[in-house]
Order: structure tokens, then sequence, then C-alpha cells
């Protein structure tokens, strides 16, 4: 069988979401359809024990890593991981999870790509052992929030509800230790901003079909001369004019919606390009008050599990860092960090009056509306 099931998805969904006591999908790898839990369950016809998805419960197909988390931050993004897409590096995704602690979990949109499972199925067991690794760590006191994105819209409907203890929202803002704002978003909204012509556009999405079946290829070679894991993809990407002027019209567009909210940055996806970095902000949304450090907003993207095998940090000190799994090392590469300073509480409070003042446009009707964060 080939395809996804999404009647039987959104069933699913919608029976837990009116019952939260439902035990979550797994994949039944003989007939390729979705299932309930292991009847092995010890309860009764699909209720949901949280001891079933303990560690030491878990059946033969999601045994846990006995492996302590040696790493431990405060808050961790990650977005773009497309289980279900053959891409997809599910299996260095759980060496992380098994390696790094995190107070906040934030999936910043396309972790499931439905798009990809509509056109032909593919759940490997890693994928699946992904998916209820984020059940596990939300069931044991990791607060997990969930803001889909455009390959798992599907789950749009449901923002502000919780599925299987995890938070499905639009998007939030995260308060960080040294008292920070974040904005968080997927970023699909601001495609429109990035078009750069029709043409282009279809041109450049089967040229980026090709360029991931060479990274593909590349990975499987490399990976067999005992080399770490390089993205083909990226390094391209990087040299084509047309590709960078796309990410700086979304980087910009994104920028633009955040200054909308009292917040310091905003952490997004989407486009698959990792990039941590500070940029001015309008003059509007500034006061004579303003130090520089409140002058600047910060831009996040966490990357993607597809390409670049990347994520953002808040680190127990208050540090935003944007790092790379290795993959040989099991460790967090760090390509750029930003200290972030606590704000002066009367500058602060009076940026936030300023901000409140400003109208927020819908970015679907080019209309405003007021300051609201779902």
């Amino acid at each position: 069988m080939t395809g996804f099931n999404f009647k039987e998805f959104e069933t699913t969904a919608q029976g837990q979401i009116n019952d939260p006591s439902l035990s979550p999908p797994t994949f039944n790898r003989s007939t390729q359809t979705p299932t309930s839990a292991p009847t092995s369950a010890p309860t009764s016809s699909n209720r949901f024990n949280p001891a079933y998805f303990a560690p030491s419960a878990l059946t033969s197909n999601q045994t846990a890593s006995p492996q302590t988390p040696s790493i431990t931050v405060n808050a961790l993004w990650l977005s773009d991981i497309h289980l279900g897409c053959k891409d997809c590096k599910a299996d260095y995704l759980l060496s992380l999870l098994e390696t790094v602690r995190c107070q906040h979990l934030y999936l910043v949109g396309d972790i499931v790509d439905l798009w990809a499972l509509k056109r032909k199925l593919h759940w490997p067991d890693s994928h699946n052992k992904v998916l209820q690794k984020f059940i596990e760590l939300a069931q044991n006191g990791t607060q997990v929030i969930y803001l889909p994105g455009n390959h798992d819209e599907l789950i749009k409907p449901y923002a502000e509800l919780s599925l299987w203890n995890i938070k499905i929202a639009r998007q939030h803002i995260h308060q960080g230790i040294g008292g920070h704002k974040l904005l968080m978003l997927h970023g699909d909204q601001f495609d429109a901003d990035v078009c750069v012509g029709r043409f282009y556009a279809i041109l450049g999405d089967h040229l980026y079909d090709l360029l991931l079946f060479l990274n593909r290829n590349l990975h499987s070679l490399r990976e067999r001369l005992g080399y770490p894991y390089w993205s083909l993809a990226s390094y391209i990407k990087s040299k084509v004019g047309k590709a960078q002027a796309a990410i700086g019209h979304y980087r910009q567009a994104v920028l633009n919606y955040a200054q909308h909210f009292d917040v310091d940055g905003v952490i997004c996806g989407h486009i698959h390009q990792p990039e941590l970095s500070t940029h001015p902000r309008a003059a509007q949304y500034c006061t004579p008050q303003s130090t520089p450090e409140q002058r600047q907003i910060i831009y996040a993207n966490d990357g993607d599990w597809v390409e670049n095998c990347s994520l953002i940090t808040e680190t127990l000190s208050g540090e935003l860092q944007l790092c790379r799994w290795n993959e040989q090392t099991l460790n967090l590469d760090i390509l750029s960090s930003i200290a972030l300073v606590q704000q002066p509480h009367e500058t602060h409070k009076s940026q936030q009056q300023k901000t409140a003042a400003q109208p927020m446009p819908n970015t679907n009707t080019g209309e405003t509306r007021p300051r609201d964060v779902a």
C-alpha cells in the first residue's frame, strides 16, 4: 500500500484530543497502515498508561537507549525534521535526543512530512522512534510545544489543544532565563514575500529534489568511507545567487513581522537555512532610552534535519546557540552564539507600551489586527 491514510490519522488525532487517555498511534510495518498502540500495552483497548512509554516498558521496536543525557540546556528548538521523508536524518536526531536534556522542547513545524507520506508511505522504525521519543519526553516533565508548518498543516486546526501532552500552537513566545522573549513560528506564511517568479519557483523545486538525491548518495558514500556528514545541498545553495536572494527576502519578512511584538528575537524554520544573527530594529520600535542591545532584534533559524542536522539551544546561562549535531563525536558543534542580556525593567516597560500601540499585520490578508499570540 502506498500513500498515507489521512482519514485514519485525523480520526485518531481528534479522538485523542476529545479523550486524552487514548494512546498515540504507531505504524504496523506488515500492513503499512496506522494502528493504535500495540495490544501488549498494559491497559484495555487503546487506553493510555504513562508507564507504557517509560523506557522500561517500551516494545522491542521502541527500545530506548540506556545512554544518560550528558548535555543539559534550558530550551531546544527543532524544525523541518520531515519524518516520513526518505531524506530525514532520524537516526542522528535520536542520538541527539538521547544526549541532550532540556526543560522546553519546541517543534517549529514540518515535523511529520504529510506531503511525502501522501505520495508514498515511508515510515521506518527510526522515524517511529523519534515520534515516540517526543511523546515520552512530554509525558516525563519536558514542556513540548508543537507549531505545525506547511508539510504538517493538517495539525493546524488543533491549535491551542494538547495531543498526547504536547501543546499545539500556531505561534508562541518563549521567555528565557534572562527575561528575554523570543517569538516562534514556522514561517510558511511568508512564502509570498520570498517569491522570485513562477518559473524560478518551479525550477527551484526540481533542482532541490535533485540536490537532495545527490546529497543522499554522497552521504551514503562518505559514511562508508568513514567521513562525517557534510551537506552538498547546503553548499550549493550558498553559491546560488537566486537562492541567497530568496533567503534574504524571507529573513526580512520574518523580522518585519516579529517587530510588531514585544520580543527580543524570533525563531523560525521552513527554508532549511540555519542562521543566528542580529539586525537593527525599525526606528518606530525603538525609544530614546533603548540600549544598543534593545535596538537590535535577533533572527534565528534552526535549520532542518534533511540537509543540515541543526538546532537552536538556550543554555542554562541564557546564551542562545546555533548548533549542528556531530554524529561521530555525539556532541553539539556550536556554529554561532549570542549572549542575551536582561533588560532593565523600566525600559522594557516603555517599549512594551509603545509596541502595544502598533497594529499587527495579518500576513494572509494584508489587514491589521490587534497584537495577539496564539
